[in-house]
Formats: structure tokens, C-alpha cells, sequence
């Protein structure tokens, strides 16, 4: 990198959607204030948007003021979109023809968050190496059955950029910063937030199957991977019995042992936690997600949802 280059400032344009998470927001842009502080001078540029150019509401009440949708890319050298809460809520054309024209000016698009599933509705993520929050994945596959996002913390392939979220835009922030002022400086950038222990790109999302389900149990573990990989079309005891190397009996020994619980209701938990997501998050019908879940019929999905969350699975999308 050349001295000419390091005095350029790079704008950096963060688009807001109603119900954003603050933590996201503050992962992403708080590196880039530091980076300005530490260099002594301005070396990036903020700019925040929002879809009618009013102040945004975070998810947690903090409102942020914004400008309105720019026209065109101008100096922009990245444009972040930011989005929580309900994949259903973000109907925003005027975004979606943003995002487009800012890609066709040659400004880098990210997205942070649930802001990934905007830029598949805009139709760039096509052919790329994306991820997304996890919680919002169910919902773009619905939507986007020919994308297939990973469930890493944040991927960069080429032009576009995306991140779960939470704080893993200070390890995306990270190599963004290295990337354009070199190793040593993104370095002490982390530091500033003590954030000593930079994670890999491909680095997981959430805690292992291990951890989340207190258990470490070998066979148990690959049961219940599966599980979560065969919500639309469940495995029966048999197979899933071969699958952990046990007779169908010890099986059943091992989730009582180690979960408290039969196969099948632990089967039924997890289809149908993913149920509870889709319902607040995609446009499907009620009916679709019964299918989607692997139920046979939408009775018993629904008598099995309101068994599990003592609510009607419509009185959950309302709520």
C-alpha cells in the first residue's frame, strides 16, 4: 500500500432497517471510529441510510439518525445493509433497487445480520460464498431455495460481504481494516476493544452440538446432527440407530440417559423449534411449514406445536 493510498478516505455507507440490532451496528462501525483515533486523522467516512431517510429504531430502542437512500454510489467504497427481527417485516423496494445500483457502480455490498437476505432479494448473491445470522437462515432458504448460505461468522468473496452479526463484525472489521492499512494497525484496532482472539471467517456461529445440548456422547451426537439436517424429511428410529452404531433399544438408552427425553419428542422439539422460526420469520402459510417440517399432516402439526408451546402455531405468528 503506497503512502498516497493510506491518505485516501474510504466512505463506508451503513444501511439501517427498522428493528436492527445495536450490537451488530455498534461491531461493525465502532472499529472504523477507532481506526480514525488511532491513526490520528480520518481514514474512513461513515454515512447512515435508512429506507425514508427518518431516524432508525434499533431492536432495543436506540434511535439513530439517517439520511435517505443514496441515489447514487458517489465515493461510497462499501455499503452495509443491517437488518434484524423478521425476514416478513423488510419489504423495501427502494433498498433492494439501491443495493443494485451501488453493485452496478462498483461499490463493495455487504451484509450484517439478517442484511444477507436483502441482498439475495436483490439478486447479488447469486453464484457467491455468503452467510447469515442462523436464526434467519430458515427463512432464506425458504425464500431463496437456490442459495445455500453458510454458517460461518462472515465471508468475503470478492464484492460482496457478509456477517452473522452479534460481534462477529469485529473479526469481519478486522480484516477489512488489515486488508486496506495492513495487519499491525487492524491489530491494534482489536486491541483498543480487547479483542485479543480474531476469528476465521469459517469459524461457527453458534456453540457445538456438544455444548448446546450438554452432552458429548459420540453416537448421541450424530443423531442428533442429523435430526437437525433432516427436519423436512425425518429419519425413522432404525436408521438413525445405525447411524450411531447402537441397536434401536440402546438408543433409546442413551437419550433417556442424556437428555431426559425419547427419540421422538427430541425429534418433534427440534422440528418444531424450526417450525416456531419459520413462522415469524418467512411468508409461508401455516400450512407450508407443516410440510416444511416434516409433519403429515397440518392437524398434527398443530396439535404437536401446541402441545410443545401450549399456543396455536397462528397465535404464535401473530404474537
Amino acid at each position: 500500500m503506497s503512502s498516497s493510498d493510506s491518505r485516501n478516505v474510504q466512505e463506508v455507507a451503513f444501511i439501517l432497517i427498522p428493528g436492527f440490532a445495536l450490537m451488530s451496528y455498534a461491531s461493525a462501525t465502532e472499529p472504523l471510529r477507532a481506526a480514525n483515533l488511532l491513526a490520528g486523522r480520518e481514514i474512513y467516512r461513515l454515512s447512515i441510510f435508512s429506507p425514508d431517510g427518518a431516524p432508525v429504531l434499533s431492536s432495543s430502542g436506540v434511535l439513530v439518525p439517517a439520511e435517505p437512500l443514496p441515489a447514487r454510489g458517489s465515493d461510497l467504497g462499501m455499503a452495509f445493509v443491517c437488518a434484524g427481527g423478521s425476514p416478513r417485516d423488510w419489504r423495501y423496494p427502494g433498498v433492494l433497487a439501491c443495493l443494485r445500483q451501488l453493485s452496478r457502480e462498483g461499490v463493495r455490498i455487504g451484509g450484517i445480520s439478517g442484511g444477507p437476505y436483502l441482498m439475495a432479494a436483490a439478486g447479488l448473491l447469486a453464484g457467491r460464498d455468503f452467510t447469515i445470522h442462523w436464526e434467519h437462515a430458515a427463512a432464506l432458504l425458504e425464500a431463496f431455495p437456490d442459495l445455500s448460505p453458510r454458517q460461518a461468522r462472515f465471508m468475503i468473496d470478492g464484492n460482496r460481504i457478509t456477517c452473522g452479526g452479534g460481534i462477529a463484525p469485529l473479526d469481519m472489521m478486522h480484516v477489512l481494516i488489515a486488508e486496506r492499512m495492513g495487519p499491525d494497525f487492524a491489530r491494534r484496532v482489536s486491541d483498543w476493544y480487547l479483542h485479543t482472539e480474531v476469528n476465521e471467517p469459517a469459524a461457527p456461529q453458534r456453540a457445538s452440538l456438544a455444548e448446546r445440548y450438554g452432552v458429548h456422547h459420540p453416537g448421541l451426537l450424530s443423531v442428533l446432527e442429523r435430526m437437525e439436517e433432516t427436519i423436512e424429511m425425518p429419519l425413522g428410529r432404525a436408521a438413525m440407530a445405525r447411524i450411531a452404531g447402537v441397536s434401536a433399544r440402546h438408543l433409546d438408552r442413551l437419550f433417556s440417559a442424556h437428555l431426559g427425553t425419547t427419540f421422538l419428542d427430541q425429534y418433534h422439539r427440534i422440528r418444531l423449534q424450526h417450525a416456531q422460526r419459520l413462522l415469524k420469520q418467512s411468508p409461508l402459510s401455516v400450512s407450508e411449514i407443516a410440510v416444511a417440517t416434516g409433519f403429515s399432516s397440518l392437524s398434527h402439526f398443530s396439535r404437536m406445536f401446541r402441545a410443545l408451546y401450549g399456543i396455536a402455531p397462528r397465535q404464535a405468528r401473530r404474537d
